[in-house]
């Protein structure tokens, strides 16, 4: 799963390099953080969040097939 957030999120971004993607193990899910570039926080996010639920909503659907409950959190920082 990481690696397709992974594909998603480069695919979008201006600076893929700069995208990082971690998986966290919790007592009832997998976390899956997405870190960006400063400037591309809102490209990931989208207008209203729409971007951000897409990608959401495509992890939960491909976790539901595998039966596990996988849940993504876009980290944003502000820029120094």
């Amino acid at each position: 799963m990481k690696e397709l957030v992974e594909y998603i999120v480069k695919s979008l971004a201006d600076k893929p390099e700069a995208v990082e993607i971690s998986e966290t193990q919790r007592e009832l899910a997998t976390v899956i953080e997405v870190r960006t570039a400063p400037e591309d926080a809102g490209k990931i996010i989208g207008r209203e969040g729409r971007i951000a639920n897409a990608i959401r909503a495509i992890v939960r659907a491909a976790s539901a097939k595998q039966q596990k409950r996988i849940s993504v959190e876009i980290m944003t920082e502000k820029e120094k």
